[in-house]
């Protein structure tokens, strides 16, 4: 197990960004950079022991800083979207940004994506390596309440797992929702449709046009959403109900979210790649990078194409501060915000 850290450039005001490099015995390497939180690259070896990255991101802090869409970052204060970016707590009402057409997504114009977080590498153990990183959000930014402290801890173990551990204060109510977007390509190129997929999930959330839920919990039964077996991912990409082609659907996962659990598994049959994710959130928003075009070069001079990666962003489910009936999203004074979400490879 090792870890080292180097500059990863400095922002336009001079801020410096470094950049963290985990390894493990098998071959796994994770690089996380102070710039959004973001994970850059995640390699994992093949069934023939390849070497091969799996996550999109880009070699360079100039490129993210030229925008992108999420790649590997943490999103919020609350990720995911909020219906006309606005909503009622405590009988009062706050306005938030609006950066998706009318609505709010994944915490604003400048959500914790765009922060330069604060780290440090954590005392190592004999099984894993960790580095902890943590932003601060104050009272108002984005139109949320509060003083929010975030801290979230990746630790890379010799198991091939890559633990995210999210803790978070608050002095006054406010709702939070974070996830780490990462697009995955478990063949390290080229699109995902052959990958198959098992999510732990009977039902989702239904949307509008706009992507907003409409607060129905509804059975995947008899619609392209079935992913009960394992089904490749291009299997019904085109009867999902959505304006174009692909996924971009949160799913109730069965345990709800109440212990960690096994939430997904994903198979890439030729590179034998397996990736499994556990959670302790109650839902995860599965899309298949959709927006994607084939005008952005990542790392190692790869071409993202649509449907180039995919994400599993576990979480609570979108726009939960207006919907009653979905699990709160709600933190208070005094109390800690806590989530976990694993995700473990090995190859078949």
């Amino acid at each position: 197990m090792s870890l080292d850290e180097k500059s990863f450039g400095q922002m336009p005001d001079g801020t410096p960004v470094k950049i963290y490099t985990l390894k493990n015995p098998h071959g796994m390497i994770a690089r996380i950079t102070e710039f959004g939180a973001i994970i850059t690259e995640l390699h994992v070896p093949d069934r023939k022991g390849k070497d091969g990255n799996v996550v999109l991101g880009f070699d360079d802090l100039d490129r993210y800083l030229r925008g992108h869409p999420f790649f590997g970052a943490i999103a919020g204060r609350v990720a995911n979207r909020i219906g006309n970016g606005k909503f009622v707590l405590n009988g009062k009402e706050y306005a938030l940004a609006k950066n998706n057409g009318p609505n709010h997504l994944h915490g604003g114009l400048k959500g914790f994506d765009k922060k330069v977080w604060k780290s440090k590498p954590l005392p190592a153990g004999g099984h894993s390596v960790a580095v902890e990183m943590s932003c601060f959000s104050p009272d108002g930014e984005e139109g949320y309440p509060g003083n929010l402290t975030l801290t979230v801890v990746y630790t890379l173990t010799d198991r091939n797992e890559l633990r995210i551990d999210y803790k978070a204060t608050t002095d006054k109510a406010t709702p939070v929702n974070f996830t780490n977007h990462s697009y995955f390509n478990l063949a390290g190129s080229g699109d995902i449709l052959a990958h198959e997929l098992w999510l732990n999930a009977d039902n989702y959330t239904p949307v509008d046009d706009g992507l907003i839920p409409t607060g129905e919990i509804k059975s995947v039964k008899g619609t392209a959403l079935d992913f009960t077996k394992q089904t490749a991912m291009g299997a019904r990409y085109k009867e999902t109900g959505l304006k174009t082609p692909g996924y971009d659907h949160n799913f109730v996962l069965n345990y709800g979210g109440k212990r960690l659990d096994l939430a997904a598994r994903v198979e890439e049959p030729k590179s034998g790649r397996v990736m499994e994710v556990l959670t302790t959130e109650p839902g995860v928003q599965f899309y298949t990078a959709n927006g994607l075009d084939g005008s952005i070069t990542g790392v190692g001079g790869v071409q993202y194409p649509r449907f180039g990666g995919f994400c599993l962003e576990t979480q609570h489910f979108p726009d939960s501060i207006n919907k009653p009936n979905f699990p709160s999203v709600v933190l208070r004074p005094r109390e800690t915000f806590e989530s976990t979400t694993v995700f473990k490879f090995s190859v078949k």
